[in-house]
């Protein structure tokens, strides 16, 4: 499974009809879109900050998707914010111990390593980061995606609520130092988001 990530700097008077574009129009666009498997948005809680991501089954239908995709992304930048950033991804661990709900946030984490470790990182998450986030209060799914050529990874952990996301704080640095650690990484970033659109069907990949 794979994914394309897209970054917009949105204007924060924009931030509600943005939301609803993508929902109303993006989504279903890219839904209907060969391969496609669905489509997440996340708002950054500290800035203005956008993350929308679309799922894909193959490389393939995700390269073939390009210039739609492009379009409906630089409608979303023109509409409602600053220059699009599109990354692709290969979606290596998804775990969910349940569906993410209205109110629910996500503490997302950049990395990276050597290319030649990418798989070192899938496997320190699988048996590191998803057996300690088993006891986290408010603990609903994770998901890890990498890119094999630069070595770039990006961690994301899904909470119930802010309020949840918030309690987790301190362990869960505790939890990125250890796996960060464990797997030769080092950290880019740390970003904390509310989940505005959550409806992605990609498959237990843990």
């Amino acid at each position: 499974m794979f994914a394309r990530s897209t970054t917009i700097q949105l204007k924060p008077a924009s931030l509600d009809d943005a939301v609803a574009h993508v929902r109303d129009t993006v989504m279903p666009a890219a839904l209907a879109t060969e391969g496609n498997v669905g489509l997440s948005m996340l708002l950054g809680r500290q800035d203005s900050r956008t993350i929308v991501t679309t799922a894909w089954r193959s490389a393939e239908t995700m390269r073939e998707s390009a210039q739609a995709m492009t379009v409906l992304r630089e409608q979303v930048a023109e509409m409602f914010g600053g220059p699009p950033k599109a990354e692709e991804w290969e979606i290596a661990l998804l775990h969910r111990d349940h569906h993410s709900g209205a109110g629910a946030a996500v503490r997302g984490t950049w990395l990276k390593v050597a290319p030649e470790r990418v798989d070192a990182v899938v496997d320190v998450f699988k048996m590191t980061t998803l057996p300690g986030l088993a006891d986290f209060d408010g603990f609903c799914n994770a998901s890890l995606m990498v890119d094999r050529a630069s070595g770039r990874c990006v961690a994301s952990i899904g909470y119930d609520s802010a309020e949840a996301l918030g309690r987790t704080a301190e362990k869960a640095n505790s939890l990125r130092a250890a796996t960060l650690r464990e797997a030769g990484a080092e950290r880019l970033d740390v970003r904390e988001f509310d989940l505005a659109i959550a409806h992605l069907n990609v498959p237990e990949m843990a």
